[in-house]
């Protein structure tokens, strides 16, 4: 065998097994919906009556209630919310993939904090929510991860009825932009499909007064795709409707920096809100800011990495900068 032939025997065989890998992480269900499963989260791994998943979820409610009472020492209120699974959702759209909807790892966290008032009080159910409301417009996008500005709203929504907030009803009315794009899951995929894509500039009266120097330096330079944890921003309302509280609002990319998800929302509602990109609260900045309301989001793939809550953003941030070779 000639070494040419050789060579691309080899790299057919890798790229059959790339193509192996890629599918044990999604599913292609009906009408197009595209389903996370597998990746370094392992993710339909997590729908199963295990005891470590049980084990998990108890470290969680412990977590959650420590919260809770800390926030309340300190005069804030803590909610707590998980972005479900498409799977946790859509599992009416799974065509063939064996999976008990019943096992998320929201559900099960869910029916642990019901038994207490301090857990109730934090816990906001968006998997029943949207699997009630699943039916009348999509979520989520359809070949991606995320929730779309309807799954958003929903989420933004269920937090202003838990604080007592009065919340906006225009979103929908400002700025659109639309286009048609490969989105996450679709790439992975022989043929790309492309999905549409709504995006809603959300920022009319609230402004962003602040970021940290991680955000600012990534922004500088272009290389906001390689930002992620410590990302961090602080936003402002002077309208005179603004709720007159501040929030501070640890989440991720469904949250984000930017003018179209969560984060903008609560930013539009309330006098002041402060976002940092993180699993893990960082007690001190708390303690300096001082807010009524302390807002955590997560997506529940991450469920089973529960974090320490010992987050310092500065000190990250000066080692992330560094790391990435962008320190002043």
């Amino acid at each position: 065998m000639s070494a040419r032939k050789g060579g691309a025997r080899a790299a057919g065989r890798d790229v059959a097994q790339r193509r192996r890998v890629e599918h044990r992480m999604y599913h292609v269900g009906k009408d197009g919906w595209l389903f996370l499963t597998g990746g370094s989260n392992s993710v339909t791994d997590q729908y199963v009556r295990v005891k470590e998943i049980g084990f998990l979820m108890r470290k969680w409610r412990g977590l959650i209630l420590a919260r809770s009472r800390r926030c309340r020492a300190a005069g804030a209120r803590y909610i707590h919310l998980v972005v479900p699974e498409k799977l946790s959702v859509y599992d009416h759209k799974l065509d063939g993939l064996a999976l008990d909807a019943r096992c998320s790892p929201a559900r099960r966290l869910g029916a642990l904090l019901r038994w207490s008032w301090t857990g109730r009080r934090a816990w906001i159910d968006l998997v029943g929510a949207m699997r009630a409301r699943r039916d009348e417009r999509d979520l989520f996008h359809r070949t991606d991860t995320h929730w779309n500005i309807h799954g958003c709203l929903l989420a933004y929504r269920a937090i202003c009825r838990a604080c007592g907030a009065a919340p906006r009803t225009d979103f929908l009315d400002r700025p659109l932009t639309e286009f048609r794009a490969v989105l996450d899951i679709g790439a992975k995929l022989d043929e790309p499909p492309t999905e549409a894509v709504q995006l809603y500039d959300l920022l009319r009266d609230a402004a962003r007064v602040r970021v940290g120097p991680l955000l600012a330096a990534c922004e500088a330079s272009g290389r906001l795709g390689e930002l992620h944890v410590g990302a961090h921003a602080v936003f402002a309302n002077a309208a005179s409707g603004a709720d007159p509280r501040t929030v501070v609002l640890f989440g991720d990319s469904c949250a984000n920096f930017t003018p179209y998800l969560l984060t903008a929302m609560l930013a539009e509602t309330f006098r002041e809100v402060h976002f940092i990109w993180s699993s893990s609260l960082d007690w001190g900045y708390i303690e300096r800011v001082r807010p009524a309301l302390v807002v955590f989001e997560v997506v529940e793939r991450f469920l089973p990495r529960v974090p320490e809550d010992d987050f310092d953003v500065a000190a990250y941030e000066a080692e992330k900068l560094e790391a990435l070779g962008l320190a002043a």
